[in-house]
């Protein structure tokens, strides 16, 4: 694929960054990974080089989020790599090609990685955990070889899965587990790609079942491609946005900040409640570039002909302090000074420390967070 100019030169800068910092890093990642196919030479020659581990690793995951086709080759020797996490990053971004014409390849060199008794533990589950994806049939006589492993943490995986293979058998389902596991990847995937599902509710539970076990840049991207979503199906907007909250509290969870940017964004616009996820996840890394978008929503909240929502204000309110605590943020901090110039009067609710009681609520409990009459 031919690259411009122009284009060539962002890639090799966003290629280089791969050995930076961790959020510069994560955000070269997450570019990279939208850029696409247009990367992958760069990807897979970092890849094969003998730079610094984190950088291949980091190369390896954008490879994964990418899953070109090209990708195999370069995944497939690293596997073998001395430093565990090139090892295991290389395990991953060969993942998604266990199914295709590339399959047979995939499963032997993750087959071989995880009963070599010489790898390091964190590769040979790697291993495992990638063929895990596979019919239960397929991996059963693995399974069978590992439950006997020397090593206590390999065999217990090993068990783990063959404890789940009777259950399933036992409940009529031997191959649906594994397919379902591979559709719920699959649906990440093809939606960081921008083809998303008819329902974000199947979006939805994909991210919860496994978001965790991929490379960040791919749930950001999944945030990307859903935001655009929301946009253009308005209609359907309610659930979409709850798919992507979703999303961020995956990223939150893992103590990523790669998509704090979209958080913010949609606090600062917010007219009405957020999702509770998109909330939590906001306590869960916001920073103080978030202090300023809560206080304008918690400000917005209490217009006149505004309704009344206790729930929504109380959550801001958790937030704003949750993060205002964490940053060690103090009243002579740049940004307080910018809230309390802007939104005079709901400064004392956000920075009170002691919450006051207000009057018993429908759910018969009291003690919530109300602003100041």
């Amino acid at each position: 694929m031919a690259v411009r100019a122009s284009s060539s030169k962002e890639i090799d800068a966003l290629v280089a960054q791969l050995g930076e910092a961790e959020l510069a890093c994560e955000a070269a990642v997450a570019r990279l990974s939208v850029i696409g196919a247009r990367a992958v030479e760069r990807l897979t020659a970092l890849a094969a080089s003998t730079a610094p581990a984190p950088a291949r690793a980091a190369a390896f995951r954008t490879l994964e989020a990418i899953a070109d086709p090209r990708a195999p080759d370069p995944a497939l020797r690293p596997i073998a790599d001395a430093d565990a996490t090139v090892a295991t990053a290389a395990i991953r971004a060969a993942q998604p090609f266990l199914r295709g014409p590339r399959g047979a390849e995939v499963v032997d060199a993750l087959t071989q990685a995880a009963l070599d008794g010489g790898r390091a533990e964190p590769i040979r589950l790697a291993a495992l955990g990638g063929l895990s994806v596979l019919e239960r049939s397929t991996i059963a006589p693995l399974l069978t070889s590992l439950s006997a492993d020397p090593n206590g943490a390999v065999r217990e995986a090993a068990r783990t899965h063959r404890t789940s293979v009777r259950r399933d058998k036992q409940e009529g389902w031997e191959r649906q587990d594994g397919r379902k596991r591979y559709d719920q990847l699959a649906v990440l995937t093809h939606a960081a790609g921008g083809m998303l599902p008819d329902d974000p509710v199947v979006l939805r539970d994909a991210i919860g079942a496994v978001s965790g076990t991929i490379a960040p840049a791919v749930v950001l991207a999944v945030i990307e491609r859903v935001r655009e979503r929301e946009s253009s199906d308005p209609a359907a907007r309610p659930g979409w946005m709850t798919a992507r909250a979703a999303a961020h509290l995956a990223l939150a969870q893992r103590g990523s900040r790669v998509a704090l940017y979209d958080i913010r964004e949609s606090v600062a616009a917010a007219d009405a409640p957020l999702p509770v996820e998109l909330l939590a996840a906001l306590s869960l890394v916001g920073d103080a570039s978030c202090l300023e978008a809560i206080a304008g929503a918690y400000a917005r909240s209490c217009q006149p002909g505004r309704p009344h929502d206790d729930w929504w204000r109380r959550h801001l309110v958790d937030a704003f302090r949750t993060i205002a605590t964490r940053e060690k943020i103090t009243r002579r901090h740049t940004v307080m000074k910018k809230i309390l110039k802007r939104w005079p009067g709901v400064i004392s609710t956000l920075w009170r420390t002691t919450p006051r009681p207000s009057r018993r609520g429908r759910s018969g409990r009291t003690g919530r967070l109300a602003p100041r009459r």
